[in-house]
């Protein structure tokens, strides 16, 4: 099955339209799925593919909030190979809340729309700590105790990406991160 995304204009590219070839007899050799444009809120585009859910999971959208999700996950780019976007209907994510994406989709861009235009474009650029996202590995680390403190993960390096625990001092890596 492959995928492919129209768009005409920068401001009409969130109006994707994603054709598929059909596999079995029962459907027509060419079926179209519209996803459609959103009036007001946030596109999330060049995550890297099979990684919306995470990103979902990190700016704690769940779809309880009554706003109009939509993702799309492994995508066609011609920059990436394959990638995920994501449409929150109704909600302008800030700057604190996107940047805590930096080590999921270090290459996402965030996309401001009103009234069907694109406002505001924006890069993820890596913060100087991360708050309550991630759970520190070390088990003993009393952010893992069961009391009320969020962990703290602290940047040190940000070309290099040295993350540290600002409660127990563990130098992590990306990998040792976890939910």
């Amino acid at each position: 099955m492959s995928a492919r995304v129209f768009a005409t204009e920068l401001d009409d590219r969130y109006a994707d339209i994603v054709s598929s070839t059909a596999s079995t007899a029962e459907m027509s050799d060419t079926s179209q799925l519209l996803v459609r444009r959103i009036k007001d809120g946030t596109v999330i585009d060049h995550i890297e593919a099979g990684k919306a859910l995470l990103v979902l999971q990190a700016l704690s959208i769940t779809g309880k909030q009554g706003n109009v999700i939509t993702a799309a996950l492994n995508v066609p780019s011609s920059k990436h190979g394959k990638k995920d976007i994501i449409k929150v209907e109704n909600r302008f994510l800030e700057i604190s809340e996107t940047n805590k994406l930096a080590l999921i989709a270090p290459r996402a861009t965030i996309n401001i729309i009103r009234d069907y235009k694109l406002v505001e474009k924006r890069k993820i650029q890596l913060p100087d700590s991360i708050v309550g996202i991630f759970k520190c590995p070390n088990l003993k680390c009393i952010t893992n105790s069961g009391e009320a403190i969020s962990s703290t993960i602290d940047v040190i390096d940000k070309e290099k990406v040295v993350l540290k625990c600002r409660y127990c001092a563990r130098t992590l890596s990306i990998d040792e991160l976890e939910f």
